[in-house]
């Protein structure tokens, strides 16, 4: 996804939060909107990585506490020629994977306990490949401020409706409006979301595959983890289900169909894209071996 749409959906994201906060308060609600909007965002910009890692009780590691996954990122990282992130192990059996951080100068990258015992070295390398994607392209940073925008969105939305379409607010629409904003809104707010979720993925995949070399250990890689996710419950991330999108497979039970109201492709389809790139590039299905291997 280009710049120019992420910065669009992003701009689309905000007039929503205005128009809410209109109906709440008329222009001065907006206003106020706006700078809640402004406020949040800026929070979320240099605190977020800290808050997400904080809900998963990460802790970080290094090359003497997890030598094999530092090491794994380390050459990734030197390959790419990328600076090397900060790197975290959550303990809980389900496996999983996620990246955090406003830019790749201040980045995290994590990944479960059940992930490491799951996977093989190729195949941790090429998820470890994928996050290290994510970081390349920024999609923290902008997954995380649409996070921030739906989140808000969705509690403004309900806030109007005890406070919206009053007759002193210079609200035009009334009450019947407040309920077709509290009802659309969110889900506006909702399909921006993940439209720019799946998105990333689909390119963090491919970048992932790019940088390991090996398009296969990363389609093999998926495949375990979407039957382990589906048989192994997060805790963490039930609690926390607005961190779900940051994944490389939805921790959250429940949510496989691939529509506008997931936040993840579903792995079929990024598995046989993967298929798809490693045919271009001339490996056969049995390819393993390589730097890690």
């Amino acid at each position: 996804m280009s710049f120019t749409r992420v910065a669009l959906m992003l701009a689309a994201m905000t007039g929503l939060f205005l128009a809410v906060g209109y109906l709440i308060g008329g222009q001065g609600g907006m206003v106020i909107a706006l700078l809640i909007a402004g406020g949040m965002n800026v929070f979320a910009y240099w605190n977020s990585d800290k808050m997400v890692l904080r809900m998963h009780n990460a802790r970080e590691v290094d090359a003497r506490t997890a030598p094999d996954l530092y090491g794994i990122i380390r050459q990734l990282t030197q390959r790419a020629g990328m600076p090397m992130p900060k790197v975290y192990v959550i303990d809980t059996p389900q496996p999983n994977a996620f990246a955090t951080g406003r830019n790749p100068e201040n980045a995290a990258v994590a990944a479960t306990t059940g992930l490491i015992r799951m996977l093989s070295t190729e195949e941790l390398a090429g998820v470890m490949a994928h996050e290290l994607g994510h970081v390349r392209h920024r999609d923290t940073l902008t997954m995380t401020l649409t996070a921030t925008l739906a989140g808000a969105i969705s509690m403004l939305a309900n806030f109007a409706f005890f406070f919206g379409g009053s007759r002193n607010n210079n609200n035009p629409l009334g009450f019947v409006g407040v309920i077709l904003m509290m009802v659309l809104a969110p889900m506006a707010a909702m399909l921006v979301q993940m439209a720019i979720s799946r998105t990333a993925e689909y390119r963090a995949d491919r970048t992932g595959a790019e940088l390991c070399g090996h398009p296969l250990w990363l389609a093999n890689a998926l495949a375990k983890i979407d039957r382990g996710a589906r048989a192994i419950e997060n805790p963490s991330a039930e609690h926390n289900p607005a961190t779900a999108h940051l994944f490389i497979i939805n921790p959250l039970h429940g949510k496989k169909m691939d529509n506008l109201f997931t936040t993840h492709p579903a792995t079929e389809n990024r598995i046989a894209k993967l298929r798809a790139l490693a045919a271009e590039m001339g490996q056969a299905p049995a390819t393993r071996r390589g730097p890690w291997g």
